[in-house]
């Protein structure tokens, strides 16, 4: 048997336990440190060995206690788990590199917290079973409410609480659908369910559409969709900026969910459940796309505005993935780590420019001093902006341009108005915020007296490398569009073809009973 399936998840679990260990003050920030640093090269080495394996359209099945897959625990790797787990270690390794910089002094724990957020991330992008996709969410969820609640306090603290109880009802949710889904079909497995919905009974058909319609409901919450995204801006615009850079990926996570489920459930062997949800998630999306638009536009904090950009993201996401043909999901997968990698950014440079504004003397929300050492940010939130705004020559631009190529005849009108007007509304946005932020226009104050210059706060060179790698990689997914569209045009149409998925999942036996 193949282990390699299983390392992403062990190594971040090993990771975290050798984190706690080491957490007493004898041993100093240096060497807990060395321990995270360690964990994320071996995690390094592992996903790069899967993502080469996954690339050649290989799918790996990885019977967990050797039991069938119809019986016991199965993770699956295939292009898609593959892409995403790439895309959180790019991103796992920049949050890191940016909270060794002192902030994981002032969090308890905060090492073994980020190993056991990488440890849930992959594993739901691993899983074969649903019930183990409530358990891997479960582990990043609970790292999470850690990460945003440490060293809180105040306003903080009160939206923390918020966070947690939201996700805690969601979760609810999520193990009553499953219990309602395996009372229906008699099995959790994901492949095991794709062939028992095809042979569905009539009789059983309202209560199997009941559980999946419980079970789309819950990850459109953790993706952030209409109406259930009010709870992210505030959240995320609270977190240290680490932490909301990691928790970007978040939101992903209910997307992919969204998109496996639809990819071997809904498709066209499914009887009465093909396509089933595709048109309300599709104008869902549209809905949610607008008003995130508006309120990026109508934000008054550069970290709220981030917020809902990641709401932006995820909404286009939802289109794309809505539309469910082959040239529409491999347009939102391109998009998917591009928009990841360019949120991220701004969340670190939104904590960069917040802490020049504290120690120059500045106001925190002041709209009419000039930024101290601004042009190190200034650039930064430059191609940042440039890129989610998806304008030419990034990435954004090439993934838009060709989501809007994809899109079926029917959805024509309305998906590239949503699109091009919520994009508008987003330049809209960065403009008047940077204007604010780095120009100084003199308006009624301009027979003041000029305000004495401050210093500019030292910049910590690793925290503007963080943001700097993570618009590299932005920068990098322009330079080198064609072999990683043509990735995706693979992943597309590996996961709208399912049946090699089934075949490998469903025939793998025990190795015990193998002649």
């Amino acid at each position: 048997m193949n282990h390699l399936v299983i390392l992403p998840v062990l190594i971040p679990l090993l990771g975290a336990a050798l984190s706690l260990f080491v957490e007493h003050r004898r041993y100093g920030p240096k060497v807990q440190r060395s321990v995270a640093w360690a964990s994320m090269t071996a995690l390094a080495v592992s996903v790069a060995l899967l993502v080469v394996q996954t690339g050649e359209g290989r799918i790996t099945a990885y019977l967990l206690g050797d039991w069938p897959a119809r019986l016991g625990v199965a993770l699956v790797a295939d292009r898609l788990a593959g892409w995403m787990l790439g895309t959180t270690l790019l991103l796992a390794i920049a949050c890191l590199l940016y909270a060794c910089t002192g902030w994981d002094r002032r969090a308890p724990h905060f090492h073994a917290l980020f190993q056991f957020q990488l440890m849930g991330l992959n594993g739901a992008f691993l899983t074969g079973d649903i019930f183990n996709l409530f358990v891997f969410f479960e582990v990043l969820l609970i790292a999470s409410y850690g990460l945003l609640l440490s060293g809180g306090r105040g306003l903080r603290l009160r939206i923390g609480l918020h966070y947690v109880m939201f996700n805690i009802a969601a979760s609810t949710l999520f193990l009553i659908a499953l219990a309602m889904l395996y009372a229906t079909l008699g099995s959790l497995n994901m492949a095991e369910i794709s062939q028992r919905i095809a042979g569905l009974s009539p009789s059983h058909l309202k209560l199997a559409k009941a559980a999946l319609g419980l079970l789309l409901l819950v990850f459109c919450s953790k993706a952030a969709l209409l109406p259930l995204y009010l709870w992210l801006p505030e959240s995320y615009s609270r977190a240290p900026a680490a932490v909301a850079a990691l928790f970007v990926i978040m939101t992903k996570v209910g997307l992919y969910a969204v998109l496996r489920v639809s990819t071997l459930w809904f498709g066209a062997g499914a009887g009465a459940l093909a396509g089933y949800g595709g048109d309300w998630l599709l104008w869902a999306g549209l809905a949610t796309l607008l008003l995130a638009g508006l309120g990026a536009l109508a934000a008054t904090r550069m970290s709220v505005l981030v917020a809902y950009l990641v709401v932006v993201s995820a909404a286009t996401l939802f289109i794309a993935f809505a539309l469910g043909n082959a040239g529409t999901i491999s347009a939102g997968l391109y998009y998917l780590p591009h928009s990841t990698f360019t949120a991220a950014a701004l969340f670190l440079v939104v904590d960069l420019i917040r802490r020049r504004r504290i120690r120059g003397g500045q106001p925190r929300d002041g709209e009419q001093t000039v930024l101290p050492g601004k042009t190190v940010p200034g650039l930064l939130f430059l191609v940042g902006a440039v890129a989610v705004a998806g304008l030419p020559p990034l990435a954004g631009f090439l993934a838009k341009a060709a989501l809007l190529s994809a899109v079926p005849q029917a959805h024509t009108g309305v998906v590239w108005a949503v699109v091009l007007g919520s994009s508008l509304l987003v330049i809209m946005g960065l403009t008047r915020t940077g204007i604010r932020l780095f120009w100084h226009v003199p308006g009624d104050e301009d027979d003041a007296p000029e305000p004495e210059p401050q210093p500019a706060a030292p910049a910590r060179p690793y925290e503007t490398t963080a943001a700097c790698l993570l618009l590299g990689y932005v920068v990098l997914m322009s330079v080198f569009a064609a072999p990683l569209m043509r990735q995706t045009d693979a992943i597309a149409t590996q996961l709208l073809s399912p049946e090699q998925y089934l075949n490998d999942v469903r025939g793998t036996t025990p190795q015990m009973r193998q002649p």
